[in-house]
């Protein structure tokens, strides 16, 4: 895997295409993690969220074999494409009209590797507090808001990519934004949470 280390992964995708069925492995070891915790984050169900991404990838290998991959200088962005497709894909066929609805064990805790502020330890706990409350709050978010706010915050997308790989419009993007972020203000007023970071 060493002789890829330095291609990119459109490189590496255009080689599988090609038929080096390694350049896939070190494809698979770049974005698996991403890719599952985009699927995780929207679906809130471990196992189900495996089924959708080993769907993803299954695709991702018939879409590259069958020559459907050009090179545009996103993949991850095509990929994700993808497995937005295999979640809606997977919902419709068991006929639910939410992607799962928040439950006791959603735990966000998992997709930030943020280092704690540095202060005191009050500081330490309220800011930690404050996060899960933030994480809580994005888990009572309908799907398609929760996904826009994972999207936008967690991997620092665009609206105009958001769009692209929802295959909703920018105006809808920013319209679900902006839904998600008054939801959280009414959620936050309701429960008199505090959401301004102590440093």
């Amino acid at each position: 895997m060493k002789t890829f280390a330095n291609r990119t992964d459109e490189e590496l995708a255009l080689l599988y295409a090609a038929g080096d069925n390694k350049a896939f492995d070190e494809l698979l070891a770049r974005n698996q993690q991403k890719v599952f915790d985009y699927i995780q984050f929207v679906v809130h169900d471990y196992d189900l969220s495996n089924d959708i991404f080993q769907d993803t990838f299954i695709k991702a290998i018939i879409y590259l074999q069958d020559g459907k991959y050009t090179d545009t200088g996103k993949f991850y962005f095509w990929l994700t494409r993808i497995a937005h497709n295999a979640i809606i894909d997977k919902f419709r066929r068991i006929k639910s009209a939410h992607i799962v609805e928040p439950n006791d064990d959603n735990d966000l805790s998992n997709l930030t590797s943020d280092e704690l502020k540095e202060g005191n330890r009050e500081m330490e706990f309220v800011n930690n507090q404050i996060r899960a409350d933030v994480r809580h709050m994005i888990s009572m978010l309908p799907a398609n808001q929760r996904e826009v706010v994972y999207m936008r915050y967690y991997l620092d997308l665009s609206f105009k990519e958001i769009a692209e790989i929802t295959g909703v419009s920018i105006n809808t993007s920013l319209g679900r934004m902006r839904y998600a972020i008054l939801n959280m203000r009414r959620m936050a007023k309701k429960n008199h949470m505090q959401l301004d970071m102590e440093f």
